[in-house]
């Protein structure tokens, strides 16, 4: 959608000097403080921004928009419609699932990070980012990207776990999100958030494609997510039942194949890009038992989610304008609300349901296909840890 020459003024000045304006701003987050739920509402709201494929900002041109758009169409589309969705939807967490930047276009790939997440930024919002397959593709190693992002303002973003130095990739790392404060469930992470290097492309020779989640990120997932049970339900305040986890990544696993329009909501428009061999981590969430939905980006024209043992296996679909796409078909965002139970005391227990759907980016932001993805009253049987 076109952007009003006030807006591109404003847009032009955030890409120049984005670190000036998050402090006129003021203030920026501790990357230290607890992600918790709101206490007036009960909810976590978290924002998916998937494939912004950021370039050098104005004149870097949009992709598969339609003839009247290309004019006026640049990366600062992408920024205006975070900007959009900030404001509609009050995320309390922002997460970049990958090729946040498009490295073959950005000439100063740091330039290019400080704009694509300026906007997290200038909003004094917590954000967490994972890398996808082009994020390296400009002057920085992968692992120079990564530890760019966690030196920046207000994220929660990790290099990796620092107990284990012999992990895969980089951007391995969970958050806890705590209960309301003054609850029972204050010091307790009553939703958990794992965030995984899906890798860029295959090292090994004899495999094509695309990289996967290794077994070190594997075993660290494992770990994590015995110690988080293990707190949750045999220390103070003891629960019956793990809190529910999801998971973000940016390449899809090759279990996202399993669906058709029978059995998903939203669309599937091309083929799933996943790696060509299936290393086993869909196994993993589903031994785990705490990780009800999983979201990818890369597949830009693929919005779904589907539900196959117990997981919900979901897409954001392409958010950025110089990410291919198909005119016509507006850029979106996914957005997950997580909401606690009320109880019987008037105050908020843990969580009892997660929900989720589409925003586009059309003159109205447009919801779609709200869904809910898992409650508590309809959860399986309680696992033995």
């Amino acid at each position: 959608m076109e952007i009003s020459n006030l807006r591109k003024l404003f847009l032009i000045l955030l890409f120049l000097s984005s670190f000036q304006l998050c402090k006129a701003f003021g203030g920026v987050v501790n990357s230290l403080a607890k992600l918790r739920f709101d206490g007036k509402t009960g909810e976590f709201r978290i924002l998916q921004v998937a494939d912004m494929h950021y370039g050098d900002g104005k004149t870097t041109p949009c992709e598969d928009v339609l003839p009247q758009q290309m004019s006026s169409c640049s990366d600062l589309n992408t920024t205006d419609y975070i900007f959009r969705m900030i404001h509609a939807e009050k995320p309390h967490l922002i997460v970049f699932t990958g090729d946040n930047i498009f490295g073959f276009d950005a000439t100063d790939p740091v330039k290019s990070m400080e704009a694509a997440f300026a906007p997290a930024i200038s909003s004094n919002i917590p954000w967490a980012a994972v890398l996808g397959n082009h994020d390296q593709e400009s002057t920085l190693s992968r692992e120079g990207v990564m530890k760019h992002i966690v030196g920046m303002k207000s994220t929660l973003s990790q290099l990796n776990p620092p107990d284990v130095p012999d992990i895969d990739g980089f951007g391995n790392y969970n958050l806890e999100v705590h209960g309301i404060e003054g609850s029972e469930l204050t010091n307790k992470s009553v939703l958990n958030l794992y965030f995984l290097d899906s890798g860029d492309y295959s090292t090994v020779p004899s495999i094509p494609g695309y990289g996967w989640i290794k077994p070190s990120q594997q075993f660290w997932f494992q770990r994590t997510s015995r110690k988080l049970k293990k707190t949750y339900m045999h220390t103070s305040n003891a629960m019956k039942a793990p809190a529910p986890g999801l998971a973000y990544f940016h390449i899809p696993l090759p279990e996202y194949a399993s669906f058709d329009s029978s059995n998903f909501t939203g669309v599937r428009q091309e083929g799933i890009s996943s790696a060509s061999i299936n290393s086993g981590f869909f196994t993993t969430m589903v031994e785990a038992g705490d990780v009800k939905a999983a979201f990818a980006g890369h597949d830009h024209i693929n919005d779904f989610c589907g539900k196959l043992m117990d997981i919900n296996l979901c897409y954001a679909g392409g958010f950025g304008y110089h990410a291919y796409g198909k005119a016509g078909w507006s850029r979106r965002a996914r957005m997950v609300v997580a909401s606690l139970e009320k109880t019987g005391k008037g105050g908020w227990g843990d969580v009892k349901s997660i929900k989720t759907w589409k925003r586009l980016d059309d003159e109205h932001l447009t919801t779609i296909d709200t869904q809910v993805l898992w409650s508590k009253r309809s959860a399986g049987k309680v696992l033995r840890m």
